[in-house]
């Protein structure tokens, strides 16, 4: 496999992000040497670059962009998107909708670049709302995205992608493989600024207060909220198996593992040594009542589903950040 690997070209389109960083050096890791990796933010900003690659600096929501970011390029792994955690995707619908442009140039250059294969990044988001109403929620099968009532703005430009992609295959005859991703944590990624997700937020937020003589912490929402969270090597795994297997149809990508954000904070606060006084702000974005993931179908695809204990994963997480923070690093 390894010298098959060698001579599939491939692009990683948000690569300076936390998961397109890390699926690069992932991909190099099974052996794949010939890795384009293109991003919209200055190769400086990228959270990890590999130099490997052939790093681009190019504004993929612009099709001459994409024709040449797909050009002589047979794997097309798409990750491009303005995102982050729910404080920055309540709050910028418009833009999160205006990434429908990434996928649409990039399927429309992949088509016409005979590109064979082509992964879309999705995420739970594109969920009917009205089965996330309560924390103690059964994982979501994939069929729960219809009848259609996704999040607000970035549920459903991500839930038409899908669309886009399943109807290039069937128009077009371009391989699709699309994931649903579920909560992606782990270092070297966002935990400042207002794009870091839950994990990443509150393990900053644990790190602040045992600075503070006050030792609190404040919780979006009542702390009853629940979700399952994926360690980012599982992500870049099943990103690769499931871009290599013929799964036609959208597939979840993530843990069964459920917890409460209060259950979440317990858990860095073991990791810390701390105990914690909580505040909760009720008036705070917090998504979702509950999300789980079910990996049944994944599971019968794959024989595989994400396997690093929350409680692992958050601790290598939890380290990255205090020495980031320590040495004064800012993402």
């Amino acid at each position: 496999m390894s010298k098959k690997n060698r001579s599939i070209r491939v692009l990683v389109a948000g690569a300076g992000g936390f998961i397109g960083g890390h699926l690069v050096k992932y991909l190099h890791s099974l052996g794949f040497e010939q890795i384009r990796a293109v991003d919209i933010k200055p190769l400086s900003e990228w959270y990890q670059l590999d130099e490997q690659a052939e790093n681009l600096q190019l504004d993929l929501s612009e099709l001459a962009n994409c024709r040449q970011a797909t050009q002589d390029i047979d794997e097309v792994y798409n990750l491009a998107a303005d995102m982050g955690g729910m404080g920055y995707i309540e709050k910028h619908k418009a833009l999160c909708m205006l990434n429908v442009l990434i996928n649409t140039h990039l399927l429309l250059a992949a088509r016409d670049n005979q590109v064979k294969r082509f992964f879309y990044a999705s995420s739970a988001c594109v969920y009917n709302i009205d089965r996330q109403q309560s924390p103690d929620i059964q994982g979501l099968k994939e069929n729960d995205a219809y009848p259609a009532n996704p999040e607000d703005g970035y549920g459903w430009e991500k839930l038409f992608a899908e669309r886009m992609c399943r109807h290039f295959s069937e128009d077009f005859g371009l391989e699709t493989r699309v994931a649903r991703f579920h909560n992606v944590y782990g270092p070297h990624g966002e935990y400042q600024g207002g794009r870091e997700k839950a994990p990443a937020a509150l393990i900053r937020k644990v790190l602040e207060a045992q600075k503070d003589s006050r030792k609190t912490i404040e919780i979006w929402g009542d702390g009853l909220q629940s979700r399952t969270f994926m360690y980012i090597d599982d992500c870049v795994k099943g990103i690769e198996l499931i871009m290599h297997h013929e799964i036609k149809e959208p597939v979840n990508l993530g843990t069964s593992e459920l917890v409460t954000i209060n259950q979440l904070v317990g858990l860095i606060e073991d990791i810390a040594g701390v105990k914690l006084q909580r505040k909760y702000n009720l008036s705070a974005p917090k998504g979702v009542r509950g999300r789980s993931s079910d990996n049944t179908l994944l599971r019968q695809h794959l024989n595989w589903e994400p396997q690093t204990p929350l409680r692992e994963g958050l601790r290598a997480t939890y380290h990255w950040i205090a020495s980031q923070m320590k040495s004064g690093v800012k993402t």
